[in-house]
């Protein structure tokens, strides 16, 4: 059993990625997302970290197929609930919004996940995705974490039009970090040396997420990096990045005042 949580924040939230992850689709979502009303489905919700931030836009349900991030999703009284992204359970057009943060790069077929979601997701209604980028900054971290596979952007880009949707905002994120990344993993590479990754937890049978170790000065500027590119991200997008951040509209109607960003 995961042990009973004293505080409503785990240690992958005060992370410079996850942190800084957070802010930049925040920053893409408050320009897109029309109003605080909605219905929001979390895919691959996990421990419910996005859940709080999501709940901004509305109701929010979480789903996963893993029931031990739900354990600690539940104890900080969120609406998870175990379910198969490949399957949902809701009826077609249940939600406004429907989000997949980091999730389809871990699953075998991902069309069948967009398919989903946009079966699920009301005429109309949104879609927010992240996925890593580029196949060449494969890693370690990509085997510890199984994904499958990592995306330029005209990759995501057919995919979400393939599932019906539009795209509204497309970006790379994580730009001021992608030289040093780039380093790290090429030598790394050359010198057949991983890291260990730290875990929030030495009990086997708690949840626990696959983090980089960073020490605390690091975590602190790499922090404030992720703030400046968050501001940024409100009114540009990137044309690299470790990660990519899509936002799209289901059907084909784009909404007045907003443009269509591409990127390669």
């Amino acid at each position: 059993m995961a042990p009973e949580l004293t505080s409503q924040q785990l240690e992958e939230d005060s992370h410079w990625w996850f942190a800084s992850r957070t802010r930049a689709l925040l920053a893409m979502l408050d320009r897109c997302v029309p109003g605080n009303n909605l219905r929001v489905l979390d895919v691959g919700c996990g421990a419910g970290n996005m859940i709080h931030h999501l709940s901004r836009y509305g109701d929010v349900l979480g789903i996963d197929n893993n029931p031990m991030p739900l354990e600690i999703a539940h104890q900080r009284g969120y609406d998870a609930r175990l379910a198969s992204a490949e399957d949902m359970p809701f009826d077609d057009g249940s939600f406004d919004l429907v989000t997949a943060f980091d999730v389809i790069e871990h699953c075998d077929d991902d069309m069948q996940i967009l398919r989903e979601c946009s079966r699920v997701c009301a005429p109309g209604g949104l879609i927010a995705i992240t996925v890593p980028a580029f196949q060449w900054l494969w890693s370690n971290n990509d085997e510890i974490n199984e994904h499958r596979r990592r995306y330029s952007g005209a990759q995501l880009r057919t995919r979400v039009s393939e599932a019906g949707f539009v795209i509204q905002r497309m970006t790379y994120n994580n730009f001021f970090v992608l030289p040093m990344a780039t380093a790290l993993i090429l030598t790394r590479r050359g010198s057949q040396r991983e890291p260990q990754l730290a875990t929030p937890s030495t009990d086997e049978d708690a949840y626990q997420v696959e983090m980089e170790p960073t020490s605390p000065p690091i975590n602190a500027i790499l922090t404030a990096v992720g703030r400046v590119e968050a501001a940024v991200l409100r009114f540009a997008s990137f044309p690299v990045g470790t990660s990519i951040i899509c936002i799209a509209r289901k059907g084909p109607v784009l909404v007045a005042g907003q443009s269509a960003d591409f990127v390669q």
